[in-house]
């Protein structure tokens, strides 16, 4: 793949990214500007995250179906659109429909960018593709924060929120003027269909699990927000059961054959249960009972902004010499960080500084290096099936985050979600330990399992003949 080729791919990643990221600071001044109450500000806050989250597992099959510079196309249109509408919002219901449809958007692209780099990159540069990836995704997540603090600031035009709801518009509108220098590119032949009942039970359990998660602790947690819960774990075990027994099914079962793969699944989950609402309740901990203006909030945290720079730049060759060993390091310094971070915020600003540079660069670390190490293993055959499981554990893991350490920080201020954070964040480095124990099975039986299915398909239409 073109370096161009790959910077048009990557600039997807680092404004879908970016958007999640971007609404923390601008949020109070929304409501203020479009006179919204607390619940519209909250969905323009996580409604795209819901849609995103939501669209993942599906658009990987998608793409397998149509073809991955195709469904790239249409869910970076859709995304700019999207980006464009949010930008110039009249009021707070048009922003909040914007937010979720931009979330579509951002999920119909993610998977294939991932499914293109898998297919398209040659094996022995593929992890340095993948390293930048994780790179971006890194200085992209906290990129949101640092730009929007400083337009809502300036406030240029008086246009601040609303020029940081735009940036990905000009990056969108770059990307489709060059997307045919993208590579093209679809899955295995047996990607002619898309499970219409896999891709029902995925898409509203997902709904279901993580609605509950974005709105129940603004609600008070009513009886609906754990109705919810439970139905949308319930039809998430069927997909799962389904998927076994269907003959095109929106995630290949083989594709969890390996137990590495499996578990850097879930280290990604656990890793993202901890990310987002670390960066998210100190910015708004630093505006809210500091009562610090968005400029001094962004400023304060451009060490760890600058720390995830550093270790973004250094994942890659951390994960070739230690493999797993970094990842688990990451996470056990951020940990420390965690714990770290009260003290110091009532201490000197330099203190303060290195603390969050050295969280920003275990981020880096961890962010740049973990789908690599993942994906370094993944046949092609079932690179869409983990190319969609990937971010829908990041997704997962972070809403889920986010709602959890909502909860500590109401019962117990920012020590409780600071306790929260080290955690999950140990947590975290326990499962990165299993990714260096790589078993014999690995993907070693993938062929098998294909063949085996293929088997059956020929089995099922020779006795369709008869």
């Amino acid at each position: 793949m073109r370096p161009a080729a790959q910077a048009v791919l990557l600039s997807g990643t680092f404004v879908q990214l970016m958007s999640v990221t971007v609404m923390q600071l601008a949020v109070p001044r929304i409501r203020h500007d479009l006179a919204a109450g607390s619940g519209a500000g909250q969905l323009a806050l996580v409604g795209y995250t819901l849609t995103y989250a939501c669209a993942l597992i599906t658009a990987a099959r998608l793409g397998d179906r149509f073809g991955y510079r195709r469904v790239f196309v249409i869910g970076t249109a859709v995304f700019t659109l999207a980006s464009l509408a949010a930008a110039a919002a009249p009021a707070a219901g048009t922003l909040v429909v914007a937010r979720l449809v931009q979330g579509v958007g951002s999920g119909l692209v993610a998977p294939q960018i991932l499914s293109l780099i898998q297919t398209a990159v040659p094996a022995d540069r593929r992890a340095g593709v993948l390293g930048r990836y994780g790179a971006t995704m890194a200085v992209a997540s906290l990129a949101g924060p640092l730009c929007c603090g400083v337009l809502l600031h300036f406030d240029p035009f008086g246009l601040g929120w609303r020029l940081a709801l735009a940036l990905p518009v000009p990056v969108g509108v770059v990307s489709l003027a060059l997307v045919r220098i993208l590579p093209g590119g679809r899955g295995p032949a047996d990607a002619s269909r898309v499970d219409p009942v896999g891709a029902a039970l995925s898409l509203t359990g997902l709904i279901l699990l993580v609605l509950p998660l974005t709105l129940g602790q603004d609600a008070g947690w009513p009886a609906w927000t754990w109705a919810s819960l439970a139905l949308g774990l319930g039809l998430l075990a069927a997909f799962a059961a389904a998927q076994r027994r269907v003959r095109f099914p929106l995630v290949r079962p083989e594709a969890l054959t390996a137990s590495t793969t499996r578990w850097g699944i879930g280290a990604v989950f656990l890793f993202n249960a901890g990310i987002p609402s670390f960066s998210l309740l100190l910015s708004l901990h630093l505006q809210g009972a500091l009562h610090r203006g968005p400029l001094v909030t962004a400023l304060t945290v451009a060490p760890y902004a600058i720390g995830a720079l550093l270790g973004s730049a250094v994942a890659e060759a951390a994960a070739r010499r230690f493999g797993a060993a970094a990842l688990a390091a990451a996470s056990a310094g951020l940990a420390a960080v965690s714990l770290l971070l009260i003290p110091v915020l009532a201490g000197p600003a330099p203190l303060l500084w290195a603390v969050l540079g050295g969280g920003g660069f275990a981020f880096g670390v961890f962010t740049a290096s973990a789908f690599s190490l993942v994906l370094k293993r993944v046949p092609v055959p079932v690179a869409s099936s983990v190319s969609g499981l990937l971010p829908t554990a990041q997704q997962l893991g972070g809403t889920l985050g986010v709602a959890l350490a909502g909860i500590a920080y109401a019962a117990g201020a920012l020590d409780a979600a600071m306790g929260y954070e080290a955690v999950v964040f140990l947590l975290a480095a326990a499962a990165t330990a299993r990714l260096r124990k790589p078993t014999q099975a690995a993907f070693g039986t993938a062929p098998v399992l294909l063949r085996h299915r293929a088997v059956r398909v020929t089995r099922g239409a020779s006795r369709g003949r008869r």
